[in-house]
């Protein structure tokens, strides 16, 4: 054994701090390197990526006979003392009370070689004639091309036309927007302010943003889009499709850095219906609903605030399974619900007849129905409800209860508050502006029909409920409120 000596040790650590330093030298090269790859692995130019995509690119040129105008508008005041005497002139002349072809310009995509190309609805709506302009190259149709509608979609803004190309044409194809990131970067091609074929670059802003529509699920861009961008494809870095330029925030009607593109994913569900049917085929489960708040959670008895609450059940699927008003649906087609607008859009891409399991929760314990669903286009302006209603005597007192001031719906209220002829409840007839109530909305003239899960008819079954709930340790009430004859639940805090 070799003894250990002081000059040993003291090597020693010098050599292990060399290798130390050593290591620490070969990281921070190979950092580095990695650095320096990942930058020369990033396109220098956006070039070859628009050579790529924008053979498919269009410009739509739509045409609109008008009729002329029938007097001086825009030119005198209505009343003035000169509005006969440019009346008379316009008549002379005659120009201005000619039918007059208004025309406007727009962009659209192929997403076919044999001819289909998406836009937006707005671009075409009303046209008498469509032209397609395609981007110059060699093998590119060189004259406008007549195209004709092969079906339009109002509720998503999408419109997809058809050609009758001399060549097969290029087109472009949909990826998927549920992939794209915050951050990640985008391209937006079309046909800005009627200037011709233009590209500009940005961001995806934000996700999931929803402006004014049932179906919205727009992607925000900071990519410059402006007028006669309308209908042009947002690509992503591999040339896929992923929205449809649709719409800006802005001011002054340019850009700000603030544009919507419809979501491919939704897009292309509406492009395959339009193809087959002509027309869109949404699925209908047939409810009225509204979100789940905490305070409805705890009336309720739910250990979270999720799902959706089911405000009322016309004729239709639902009830025709067995679904009913205060259930709260929990899980659709094997999909876990968020919200309203998630189900909404869920029911909506679920084929139509689809037998499918719409998991609730009902009064403390979970529960499984089938639902075949119906066709929501064939159900619009068929939303029936049900009226309910116990025989009891309605009272015709009022009294201050949680804020409010209610009275018996009396007879002649009915046609004035929308009620059918056997719904009872309570009217409100004012409310305390200080109140939760107040704050939850709750406003005169709303009409409660249920409290606690539970018809109601006189002020004493209101009493009734509401001391059941305190009774049960619940610190709000679950009311069941109608509104021009539309449903909603409120859980009102009873400690008012």
């Amino acid at each position: 054994m070799h003894p250990i000596t002081r000059s040993k040790v003291e090597s020693a650590i010098r050599e292990a701090g060399g290798w130390r330093l050593f290591w620490m030298a070969v990281l921070g090269t190979a950092f580095l390197v990695v650095q320096s790859l990942a930058a020369n692995a990033r396109p220098e130019s956006l070039a070859p990526l628009a050579e790529k995509v924008s053979p498919a690119v269009v410009n739509i040129t739509t045409s609109t006979i008008v009729e002329g105008r029938t007097g001086p508008q825009g030119i005198v005041p209505e009343g003035s003392p000169f509005e006969d005497f440019f009346r008379d002139f316009q008549d002379r002349n005659g120009g201005e009370n000619r039918p007059r072809r208004s025309s406007a310009l727009g962009s659209g995509f192929v997403i076919s070689e044999d001819g289909f190309i998406v836009t937006n609805n707005h671009v075409i709506d009303g046209a008498d004639e469509i032209e397609i302009e395609f981007f110059p190259g060699d093998g590119q149709p060189k004259e406008l091309l007549p195209a004709k509608v092969i079906g339009t979609d109002k509720n998503t803004d999408i419109a997809l036309l058809k050609v009758e190309a001399p060549m097969p044409l290029k087109f472009v194809t949909f990826g998927d927007s549920d992939s794209a990131r915050v951050g990640d970067w985008v391209l937006a091609m079309g046909n800005p302010l009627g200037q011709g074929f233009s590209l500009s670059s940005g961001i995806v802003s934000a996700r999931n943003r929803a402006l004014s529509g049932t179906y919205d699920d727009y992607i925000q861009t900071d990519a410059a889009i402006n007028r006669g961008n309308s209908g042009g494809p947002l690509f992503n870095m591999d040339g896929e499709v992923i929205g449809v330029n649709t719409a800006i925030l802005s001011p002054n009607g340019g850009s700000i850095g603030i544009g919507f593109s419809m979501a491919s994913n939704v897009v292309s569900k509406v492009v395959s219906q339009l193809k087959e049917y002509g027309e869109t085929r949404r699925g209908w489960l047939g409810v009225r609903i509204q979100d789940v708040t905490a305070d409805l959670a705890e009336a309720i008895g739910l250990d979270s605030v999720s799902g959706v609450l089911i405000t009322d059940v016309p004729e239709g699927p639902a009830k025709e399974a067995g679904l009913q008003a205060r259930d709260v649906i929990t899980s659709f087609d094997g999909f876990e619900v968020k919200d309203t607008r998630d189900l909404v859009r869920r029911v909506a891409d679920t084929e139509v007849g689809k037998t499918v399991r719409v998991v609730v929760f009902r009064d403390g314990k979970t529960e499984t129905v089938k639902v075949t669903l119906g066709r929501r286009e064939e159900a619009v302006g068929n939303d029936g409800q049900s009226s309910g209603g116990n025989n009891a005597a309605p009272d015709t007192a009022e009294k201050d209860l949680l804020g409010l001031t209610v009275g018996a719906v009396q007879d002649d209220m009915r046609e004035e508050l929308n009620l059918d002829a056997g719904t009872t409840g309570l009217v409100v007839l004012s409310v305390d502006e200080t109140s939760a109530a107040w704050e939850k909305g709750l406003r005169a003239g709303d009409v409660i029909t249920e409290a606690g899960q539970t018809k109601i008819a006189s002020i004493a079954d209101l009493e009734e409920q509401i001391a059941a709930a305190k009774e049960a340790g619940r610190k709000s009430i679950f009311l069941m409120v109608r509104r021009a004859g539309e449903p909603r639940f409120v859980a009102l805090n009873l400690g008012e």
